[in-house]
Parts: structure tokens; C-alpha cells; sequence
């Protein structure tokens, strides 16, 4: 009988990610796979959801939904901040991906929508919020 990934198990694989209109974020399939354990947040859920079940050996593509994959973008999550309460550390400019500091040590990351001398429009939704995508993945081996 073929092995199956299981919510818990050692999984090496490759996996190809991109927005739903096709447009690679990551691969490994040009290179090395991975070897990700599922179930402690190296993956996001809904794609740990998608391979619990494969047998090795496999290609599968899955096609998620905002809903199924990362979520709905929600405006509430963009922010203008002035250019003094942003990190000083590091050189900021649109499209960058800055880090603060949150609660309790907790690290907060934003995306830079627009910047001008005195402010800032920071994107807290995880990049992929509100997009299609697509998740292809090779189960290699189950450790």
C-alpha cells in the first residue's frame, strides 16, 4: 500500500506557488526539494490542508480561492503611518517589505504601497490576501 502524507508527517517535496493568472512566486523544481513538518507553521494551513492524502509520487495542482487560500484582503489592514514611526534600520521604498516591532516582542511585516516626504501607506494583509492561487506540488518521500 502507497504511503499518504498525514497532517503530521515529514514531507519532502517539491511545490511550485503563484498568483492565480500563473505568475511563479516559488519554485523548487528546478533545484532541491524540500523537506517541510506539516503542522508546526512552516507552510500556511490551507496548503498543508492540500497535501494531506497524497501518496508519493504524485503531481497534483491545486487552484485556491482568497477564501481557501490566504484570505479576503481586508482594507482595515492598510495603514498611512508617518515617516518617523517608521523603522529607521533600513532603506524604505515602494514595494519593500519592512518589519516592526508589535506586542510582547511579536514582529509585525508591511508591505509599502506608497511613500511621499512625510508619510507612508503600509499594507498589513499578507501579500497574497484577496488573489487567486496556485499550488503545484511532487510528493518525493514521506519520512
Amino acid at each position: 500500500m502507497t504511503e499518504r502524507v498525514k497532517a503530521d508527517s515529514l514531507v519532502t517535496l517539491h511545490y511550485r506557488l503563484a498568483t492565480g493568472d500563473d505568475q511563479a512566486l516559488v519554485s523548487t523544481f528546478d533545484g532541491t526539494p524540500a523537506t517541510l513538518q506539516l503542522g508546526n507553521g512552516e507552510l500556511a494551513p490551507a496548503l498543508e490542508a492540500c497535501l494531506e492524502g497524497l501518496p508519493v509520487g504524485e503531481n497534483h495542482t491545486f487552484l485556491l480561492e482568497p477564501e481557501q487560500a490566504f484570505g479576503p484582503h481586508n482594507p482595515d489592514l492598510v495603514q498611512r503611518l508617518a515617516r518617523a514611526d517608521l523603522p529607521a534600520d533600513g532603506k524604505i521604498e515602494v514595494s519593500s517589505m519592512i518589519e516592526f516591532s508589535g506586542p510582547e516582542g511579536m514582529h509585525i511585516t508591511g508591505l509599502v504601497r506608497e511613500l511621499n516626504a512625510d508619510s507612508a501607506l503600509i499594507d498589513f494583509n499578507h501579500p497574497l490576501a484577496g488573489r487567486d492561487v496556485r499550488f503545484e506540488v511532487e510528493i518525493v518521500g514521506i519520512l
